[in-house]
């Protein structure tokens, strides 16, 4: 009796930026599966930073040596802003746009065209892509919204990902609930600008009608995260939902960017310093033990001690913990890159400044920890993260995606120690 072929290999996806583009690499998975592809390896780019296409362009030209027999797709970001700079890189066989990549008559067996990328500007709809489950089985991610409308000076990535448009309530709660009964326990929402979710979509619901249905529709979804959010537009029902949701985690990740009104203006945000200090100071009166994360930007254009320091300040004000630095990075076509422009080590040195202001609040966040309990989800081996997001070695083995009742025993390093207490709940 011959031996049945081995199942075709999954294709190779190499994933910068984004959990959106996580997302999206998975479904991009799924259709080069379904079109049979083998021997295919896809770079999923971004371009919020200089620093993320160095990568990018290094990581596709080491591809292409490790493969040298594989068709190499580059795709996402970076691609969609600049697909002739991708095109002419002798490693690159094909460079989808990010409308194109998520389609999937895109993903044939052999390229029509080398290039192939949309004028995202003209994308009106957001498909809801259904998705069976991700390479990491603790946690998934769910795309709710696409693009973004606003303008701020230094950011490229509406020119990447085109207007804001949102998937529907229906197609969201298809996704959240397919994926639990995957097995998944924890879902993170997703999108460009998610509290832009909404208008677009028949009686403009906001992001807190949408969150408030899913939970209500999905009642066996055990944990819900939301990503970076826009302080400045919480509406009503998701501040209850913050106040009243125990299933919404406490820990809130936020697009503040700067702490000095002068710089957030001249970067064309709409909140103020006292706008983000006032949110923070409103959701830790209804929800005591929230911990909120932080995108911030050092070195901005005309950017001087004493902005920064407002800035730096911010971590204690508005008490953060979990910061995202970025050196102020020019993208070429962005009103910031030809504003005046301070060297790169000075950038440098302004954002590992605030790392080690962000380092010393995640220490002051373990060592309080210590001693209380937490609901731990296993991420890989005895590795997991509290709700609070917080790494947790438990000193046990568990199935990823497993949720473990443990004791906070003590801190190492950046890591928590525990001991798990009951039975786990597995998925």
């Amino acid at each position: 009796m011959s031996a049945l072929p081995p199942p075709p290999k999954d294709p190779e996806i190499v994933t910068f930026g984004c959990r959106l583009n996580t997302y999206e690499s998975e479904v991009m998975r799924g259709h080069a599966r379904n079109a049979g592809l083998e021997n295919v390896v896809i770079v999923n780019t971004c371009a919020v930073t200089s620093e993320a296409e160095r990568q990018a362009r290094q990581t596709i030209r080491k591809l292409r040596r490790e493969n040298p027999d594989a068709r190499i797709v580059v795709t996402g970001c970076a691609a969609q802003i600049d697909p002739a700079k991708y095109a002419a890189m002798p490693e690159v066989d094909q460079v989808l746009g990010n409308q194109e990549k998520l389609q999937p008559e895109s993903w044939g067996l052999a390229p029509a065209e080398k290039v192939l990328v949309n004028d995202i500007m003209s994308v009106k709809e957001t498909a809801g892509h259904l998705i069976g489950g991700f390479e990491d089985r603790a946690r998934a991610f769910v795309q709710v919204q696409q693009g973004c409308d606003h303008r701020c000076t230094f950011c490229i990535i509406p020119y990447g990902r085109g207007p804001s448009r949102s998937v529907p309530i229906g197609a969201v709660v298809e996704q959240v609930r397919a994926l639990v009964a995957a097995g998944y326990t924890e879902v993170v929402l997703s999108g460009v600008d998610i509290t832009s979710y909404g208008p677009d979509l028949p009686g403009t619901p906001t992001l807190g009608q949408m969150v408030r249905r899913l939970l209500a529709l999905v009642p066996e979804l055990p944990r819900l995260r939301l990503s970076s959010l826009d302080c400045i537009e919480i509406d009503d029902d998701l501040w209850r939902l913050i106040a009243e949701e125990p299933r919404l985690m406490p820990h809130l990740h936020l697009s503040l960017q700067a702490g000095d009104d002068l710089i957030l203006k001249r970067m064309k945000r709409r909140h103020s310093r006292a706008d983000a200090v006032a949110f923070c100071e409103r959701v830790r009166s209804v929800r005591p033990d929230m911990v909120f994360g932080a995108d911030l930007i050092a070195g901005f254009p005309t950017e001087d001690e004493a902005m920064f320091e407002n800035t730096r300040r911010l971590v204690e004000d508005c008490g953060l913990t979990w910061l995202h630095v970025f050196p102020y990075s020019p993208r070429p076509g962005t009103p910031a890159a030809r504003m005046p422009q301070d060297n790169a080590p000075f950038r440098k040195e302004r954002a590992a400044r605030l790392r080690a202001a962000g380092e010393a609040a995640v220490a002051r966040h373990l060592a309080a920890q210590v001693g209380r309990t937490a609901t731990v989800l296993v991420e890989k081996d005895d590795l997991g993260r509290t709700e609070h997001f917080a790494e947790v070695r438990l000193g046990q083995s568990f199935a990823p995606g497993t949720l473990v009742r443990a004791a906070i025993t003590a801190v190492d390093g950046a890591q928590l120690r525990a001991t798990p207490l009951t039975h786990s709940e597995t998925p």
